[in-house]
């Protein structure tokens, strides 16, 4: 799952294939999805973006995972106690006081949802599928069956074993293909092998499916074809926006 809160101008998100899926939002928390959406944003583009685990979710914002697969929604409908967070990200002045603001909020939400912080057997079986890429090897681990697994994963975020593998790869590529970009040296294949993608041509079908265009389309569109290291003393910029 992933928040983001511009600082100033709206977002508007469509899914890809959904037709009249276009909505605007202040602030928005994204669901694990494996479809593609657009977003887009008038003016500048700054703001603050992040990821929540499948347990960090519940943990910080009181809902399972499972609540918003396949969504975005509203961060005041999710947070109502951060309903006001983007105007009060956009009075800060500097990045270090709009992250202890953003952290602030999080932890509060921690606070009031410690109650809510189970999920021991989930993110077993998260590990478990996260070091294999068979459902019944991790059955196995775990000492209960595929059918205990796919219960548990579906109940917890909303997707099946095999979805949320899918996930981890695609997150894995996307890293990978990052950082291959910063070094400047993209090869699809190394990053489709390190991710656990049978080949290349298995890559760029799921970058396809999952975020609407080919790996190379999305490094042009991100900004990091054929990007060389950044210039010392100077942070790259956060090149990342929800699917």
């Amino acid at each position: 799952m992933s928040i983001t809160i511009p600082e100033t101008d709206s977002l508007e998100i469509a899914w890809l294939g959904r037709p009249g899926s276009r909505e605007r939002f202040r602030a928005v928390v994204a669901g694990l999805h494996l479809d593609a959406a657009e977003l887009r944003q008038e003016g500048g583009t700054r703001g603050v973006w992040l990821t929540l685990s499948p347990l960090g979710a519940g943990a910080l914002l009181g809902i399972p995972a499972s609540a918003l697969t396949g969504h975005v929604a509203d961060l005041a409908e999710v947070a109502p106690a951060m309903a006001h967070l983007p105007e009060q990200l956009a009075a800060c002045r500097s990045w270090p006081q709009r992250r202890a603001l953003v952290e602030g909020a999080l932890i509060a939400g921690r606070v009031r949802h410690e109650e809510n912080t189970g999920g021991h057997e989930l993110q077993a079986t998260l590990a478990a599928l996260s070091g294999t890429a068979r459902v019944q090897e991790a059955a196995r681990l775990l000492g209960c069956s595929r059918r205990h697994v796919s219960g548990t994963v579906r109940t917890g975020l909303g997707v099946t074993p095999k979805q949320y593998q899918r996930l981890l790869r695609f997150e894995a590529a996307r890293g990978g293909l990052v950082a291959a970009a910063r070094a400047g040296t993209v090869s699809l294949a190394a990053v489709a092998a390190a991710s656990g993608f049978a080949d290349q041509a298995h890559l760029t079908r799921e970058w396809r499916a999952m975020a609407g265009c080919t790996p190379t389309e999305w490094l042009r569109a991100e900004g990091l074809a054929a990007q060389g290291p950044p210039a010392r003393g100077r942070p790259p910029g956060h090149e990342d926006a929800p699917r």
